[in-house]
């Protein structure tokens, strides 16, 4: 788990970064929750997305958005943190400029960074999107939704209701040739606490399922 530095808009930015096991692999960029909440890259669930990619071979990035750890620059609201994720993004393509496809995984308000980034990235073949917050951010650039991907969120969640998150999903579906995989973890709360094994669960599966779908394409082609 090597520890990184490079450039962002607002200076240094700290990462973590697994190399890919082939020079064709996926890469994935991983995003945490909200800066001003505690939310760091050493989040227990953003940590385990990155293991989660890295052990199926990926080459995986997790960062620190600015202001936050060693990651220099303050707060900027999501404008600059969608900033940091595509200098990010840009950074970790520089380093596989052979990889297949690029994934998104972040949580809460990573999420709602993650899905703007996929808009502005039509390499970006898939995401993972953990507790978005409808409520509290704005969603309604995500028209139409780029990439097939997952959205899971708990059923106790006291932060999102789960209504506003089902009428995103609900949305997403409308386009055309997207598939959003809706899962609910049961008693879970915005934060998964005793519930991040089952989560973890959920999102290896589904992964597992869409490189499995896209080995049988490439085998077809």
């Amino acid at each position: 788990m090597p520890e990184v530095i490079f450039t962002g808009p607002a200076g240094r930015i700290e990462g973590r970064y697994q190399p890919p096991k082939t020079r064709h692999s996926r890469i994935a960029l991983i995003l945490h929750p909200h800066p001003q909440f505690g939310g760091t890259m050493n989040n227990q669930i953003a940590y385990q997305l990155y293991y989660m990619f890295a052990e199926r071979g990926f080459a995986v990035l997790r960062f620190n958005f600015r202001g936050v750890g060693r990651s220099q620059g303050t707060f900027d609201h999501g404008q600059g943190e969608l900033s940091d994720a595509a200098a990010a993004l840009d950074w970790v393509q520089g380093l596989n400029p052979d990889a297949r496809a690029c994934w998104i995984a972040g949580f809460s308000f990573g999420s709602w960074i993650g899905m703007q980034l996929l808009m502005r990235r039509p390499e970006v073949e898939g995401f993972i999107s953990i507790a978005p917050q409808p409520n509290l951010y704005d969603f309604s650039f995500l028209a139409p939704c780029p990439s097939s991907g997952l959205i899971v969120h708990g059923s106790a969640d006291r932060v999102v209701p789960p209504s506003d998150i089902q009428t995103l999903v609900e949305k997403l579906k409308t386009q055309k040739g997207i598939v959003i995989d809706q899962q609910i973890v049961e008693g879970a709360n915005h934060f998964f606490e005793n519930k991040v094994d089952e989560l973890m669960a959920i999102c290896g599966s589904y992964l597992d399922r869409r490189l499995a779908a896209a080995a049988k394409e490439d085998d077809a082609a």
